[in-house]
């Protein structure tokens, strides 16, 4: 998940009281259809959206509208802020995602773009002497609920044969989990970058990778969500905001070093450390975007949609969410607009 803009540096607890408090309702447009405010979640991860945040391009591209930054813990919080009527565009991972578009949260949201593919820069992190995640039975585990971690997690306990009700398992943010190993509180914790590192700076091992469990099947990724309300009035405004994020993909592909230092300052980390977790995510340009692997087009919605619905089929499975909705209900729900134009030469 610094140097800000229009930003409050806050937990996503503070984040949301802030949002709630002084932010409660949104400036009139003006009469051309600009937002007269866009409001932003974005977490602490090494993607493209904090590079657009740290060179202000959305401020550059959009100088009629008041960008508002708010930094939040994981993608419950904003959920929650979505279902507040507090944000307008936010970065979330696909499971809570997929629990906001469907029962009974039944948020009224778009994905828009897919700021990464979620790869090692996810782990379950260990103290010593747990050899293999069936050594978790018993043990205390924390874990951000309605998180990318969270979906994770059970899928590693589910292949181990193990369930939820067989470990202690704590709903932590990332914050309260580094203070929690600290104190010793932990044996485990899946949770991801900046507080993964530091839980192997005190001595955790990685025991299973979200990249690792990517490949057997369980697809995770960090997506852009968009209120409908928003990209119906301001689809110009969202098609700009799209072209900055391709943009940022493009600065991290061309120009990794400048892309480094942005990422790196706003994550106040060594260009080097922002280098290794960047490393362990996978990024798409607009063009990737827009085919049927991912987010596909208007005409012919992409594969991210099955990918969505396998992840509430399990989620269902386990309990976290009434009922699974079916591919059309995802395909609906992707917003590919933005992408296709912006991989038009």
């Amino acid at each position: 998940m610094t140097p800000r803009h229009t930003v409050r540096a806050a937990s996503a607890g503070a984040a949301l009281a802030l949002i709630l408090s002084g932010c409660s309702g949104t400036p009139e447009d003006p009469a051309d259809g600009v937002p007269g405010q866009l409001r932003i979640g974005y977490q602490s991860i090494p993607n493209g959206d904090l590079v657009v945040k740290h060179h202000a391009w959305l401020e550059e591209a959009l100088p009629d509208t008041e960008i508002v930054w708010n930094r939040f813990d994981s993608g419950g919080d904003v959920n929650t802020a979505f279902l507040a009527g507090e944000l307008d565009i936010a970065l979330a991972g696909s499971a809570p995602v997929t629990r906001g578009l469907s029962q009974p949260l039944g948020i009224d949201y778009q994905v828009p773009w897919i700021h990464d593919v979620i790869g090692d820069n996810e782990a379950l992190a260990v103290t010593e002497g747990i050899d293999e995640v069936a050594d978790l039975a018993g043990r205390t585990v924390a874990v951000p609920f309605a998180s990318t971690t969270h979906y994770h997690l059970i899928a590693a306990l589910d292949e181990a044969g193990l369930g939820t009700d067989d470990v202690q398992l704590l709903d932590l943010e990332p914050p309260d989990i580094q203070a929690a190993w600290q104190r010793g509180d932990l044996d485990a914790a899946f949770v991801w970058y900046p507080v993964l590192g530091q839980l192997y700076e005190q001595g955790a091992s990685p025991l299973v990778t979200s990249g690792e469990l990517a490949e057997r099947g369980n697809v995770t990724a960090d997506l852009a969500v968009v209120s409908t309300g928003f990209a119906e009035d301001h689809p110009d405004a969202l098609a700009t905001w799209v072209e900055q994020q391709d943009r940022a993909v493009s600065l991290l592909r061309e120009d990794r070093e400048e892309a480094l230092a942005a990422i790196a300052a706003e994550l106040n980390l060594e260009p080097e450390e922002a280098a290794e977790q960047v490393d362990q995510l996978v990024f798409l340009s607009a063009e990737e975007q827009a085919s049927g692997d991912f987010l596909g087009t208007a005409d012919a919605p992409g594969a991210l949609a099955e990918h969505l619905r396998l992840t509430a089929e399990f989620l269902a499975e386990q309990g976290e969410i009434d009922a699974a909705p079916d591919t059309t209900a995802f395909e609906n729900a992707l917003a590919p607009a933005g992408a296709e134009h912006a991989a038009r030469p």
